[in-house]
């Protein structure tokens, strides 16, 4: 055999065994590949699937990893590749359609969009199309019209939802501050994953006779001086649903709040990472395995998207921050006995900027 020939042959074999998931940051694409260790062999069945996140936060970040690692395990025990393709279009709408736009490109065979406005913009790319779209982490998938219906989505889309139970955060709210009267809500306004739940927060809170103070902030820099604007309005605790843009700025914002003795009750675990008092919502990891599990079955087995049913979760893991709780001078024991009722788990967690 001639040396060329030797050598593009051992190339192949070094480009076919390779495993592995690139993730690359705004507006640039990564590409990675999944699938079983003879992912070489003559038959071998590729499947090339476009992901996209939203923005570069604690929740979102571990939701695409579990995404990925779960499919590397499902492209080993079915034999198949996974092509996969992400992104990040760090919520920026410009970058978001080009990303979309790419994959569309690249004839991708699925796509998955993390977080509502990722699966907006995949949805009207696709409108009409037969590419498939699995959203993850959309918090009211019904009202901002991404499926007909959690059982019967309808069109090419399905996903899986952290739909939040925004009543539970307000009872612990006043189970831990029975004679609170004056709450503030942070988000942005922009977000419609806020929409809902801020919505059902004015409407309890108000029902109960509690004022209401609104901050709303689109970047690092406005909710901060948000943030700054609910202390000085003297609110005694602070809501905040999942909103990614909240999210992205909590590490900027968390020492406010606790050098002014304020809990921040918040819709996802990542802000009681970053600093918040308390997160109250879904596991994550196991949301981004079930939006991996979706996607494989969608395209291993044919399933029609339309009619694969949207996946909800148990939305009562409280999450503490041990050193807002120590700030706050509540112990486990009070934790416990506030939120108990309306928890399923109570964990806590220190400071950080991601998951490990």
């Amino acid at each position: 055999m001639k040396k060329a020939q030797i050598t593009k042959k051992l190339m192949s074999i070094v480009m076919a065994a390779g495993i592995g998931l690139v993730a690359a940051g705004c507006a640039s694409s990564g590409a990675g590949t999944t699938g079983s260790n003879d992912q070489a062999s003559e038959g071998t069945k590729e499947y090339k699937i476009g992901i996209c996140n939203y923005v570069d936060d604690a929740s979102l970040n571990q939701i695409v990893d579990n995404i990925q690692s779960e499919l590397s395990v499902i492209a080993e025990k079915e034999g198949v590749t996974f092509n996969i393709k992400y992104d990040n279009c760090n919520a920026d709408a410009n970058v978001l359609n080009q990303i979309v736009a790419n994959f569309q490109a690249d004839n991708v065979d699925l796509m998955i969009g993390v977080a509502t406005p990722v699966a907006m913009a995949m949805q009207g790319a696709t409108d009409g199309q037969d590419t498939p779209v699995v959203f993850s982490a959309v918090s009211d998938p019904i009202s901002t019209g991404l499926v007909d219906s959690l059982d019967a989505p309808g069109a090419n889309i399905t996903g899986t939802s952290d739909m939040l139970n925004t009543e539970a955060i307000m009872n612990m709210i006043l189970a831990a501050d029975p004679d609170i009267s004056k709450v503030g809500l942070l988000y942005d306004a922009g977000q419609d994953a806020s929409t809902t739940a801020i919505k059902d927060a004015k409407e309890f809170l108000e029902a109960h006779n509690i004022e209401v103070v609104e901050q709303t902030g689109t970047n690092v820099e406005e909710v901060t001086l948000a943030a700054n604007a609910l202390v000085s309005a003297g609110v005694e605790a602070i809501f905040t649903p999942t909103d990614n843009t909240i999210m992205t700025a909590e590490l900027s914002i968390y020492e406010i709040f606790r050098e002014a003795g304020i809990p921040h009750y918040c819709g996802a675990d990542s802000f009681a990472l970053n600093g918040a008092f308390l997160g109250f919502g879904v596991n994550y990891a196991d949301l981004g395995k079930e939006t991996a599990d979706m996607a494989a079955d969608i395209l291993l087995n044919a399933k029609d998207p339309g009619s694969v049913a949207v996946k909800t979760f148990d939305n009562g893991i409280v999450t503490i921050n041990e050193d807002m709780m120590l700030a706050l001078d509540m112990s486990m024991d009070s934790v416990e006995k506030a939120f108990g009722d309306y928890a399923s788990s109570i964990q806590t967690i220190k400071t950080a900027e991601s998951f490990e």
